[in-house]
C-alpha cells in the first residue's frame, strides 16, 4: 500500500504544480464499500496541513428531508442527496474561498452542517462519493469543478461484505444489513461501475491493505 499511495501522492503534487496559483480538487469515485473513504482518509493524513477532505457524504439528505420525499428507504441513491450543494461548494472551494463543509456522522447516519473547516490556506481538497462521475446535470456540475476524479474498485463479492459488516456495526441486524445491501446498495453499486470508463484514473483497491 506505502508504495501505491506514494505514487497518488505525488501524482496530487504533480497538479498542484502544474497551476501553484490555484486550489486543486481531487475526486474519488466508486461504488458502496470499495474503500474510498479510507484512501481520502489516509491521502489527507499524508498531505497534513495541505490538504483537507471534504466527503460527498456530507450532502446526504437528513432523514426527515427524505421521509417528505418518500425516500427513507431508497437512503444512498443519486436522488437523496443535495448535489446542487454540493457542486456550489465545490465551485467556491475551486475558486480558493475559504468555506464550512458539512461533514457525516455515521453513528447517527446524519449530516452534520458546518462540521468541516476549509481555510485558504489549504492548497489541496479531496473528495469522495459514490456519484461523482455521473453523467447527469445535476452531478456534471459536481464532476466539472475537480482537477481529477479516480475510481476505486474492488472485488463484489469482498466489497458486499464489508458493506453488511458496516450496516451491522451501524445498527442493523446480520439479516436487515444483507436485505438493504441487496434492495439498495447493489442498484447504486451498479449505476456506479457504469460510469468507471469517465475516471481519469482506474484503482484496483485490492491491492490496498486498508479494510
Amino acid at each position: 500500500m506505502r508504495v501505491i499511495l506514494d505514487r497518488l501522492v505525488d501524482r496530487i503534487e504533480r497538479l498542484r504544480s502544474d497551476k501553484p496559483e490555484r486550489r486543486v480538487l481531487v475526486g474519488i469515485a466508486g461504488p458502496p464499500g470499495a474503500g474510498k473513504s479510507t484512501l481520502a482518509e489516509a491521502i489527507a493524513f499524508r498531505l497534513r496541513v495541505h490538504c483537507t477532505h471534504v466527503p460527498m457524504d456530507g450532502f446526504h439528505l437528513d432523514d426527515d428531508a427524505l421521509d417528505r420525499l418518500g425516500l427513507r428507504d431508497r437512503k444512498g441513491a443519486p436522488e437523496t442527496f443535495d448535489a446542487e450543494g454540493f457542486a456550489a461548494l465545490l465551485d467556491r472551494l475551486a475558486q480558493g474561498w475559504p468555506a464550512y463543509a458539512p461533514a457525516f456522522d455515521r453513528s447517527i447516519e446524519q449530516p452534520v452542517a458546518n462540521g468541516i473547516w476549509v481555510d485558504e490556506l489549504r492548497p489541496i481538497v479531496v473528495s469522495e462519493g459514490n456519484y461523482l462521475l455521473l453523467p447527469e446535470p445535476r452531478w456534471q456540475a459536481v464532476r466539472s469543478a475537480f482537477d481529477e476524479v479516480w475510481f476505486c474498485d474492488l472485488d463484489d463479492a469482498v466489497r458486499r461484505e464489508r458493506l453488511v459488516h458496516r450496516h451491522v456495526e451501524f445498527g442493523k441486524s446480520p439479516d436487515r444489513a444483507r436485505a438493504w445491501v441487496e434492495r439498495v446498495d447493489e442498484p447504486n453499486a451498479a449505476l456506479v461501475k457504469e460510469c468507471a470508463h469517465l475516471a481519469d484514473l482506474h484503482l484496483d483497491m485490492g491491492a490496498f491493505d486498508i479494510g
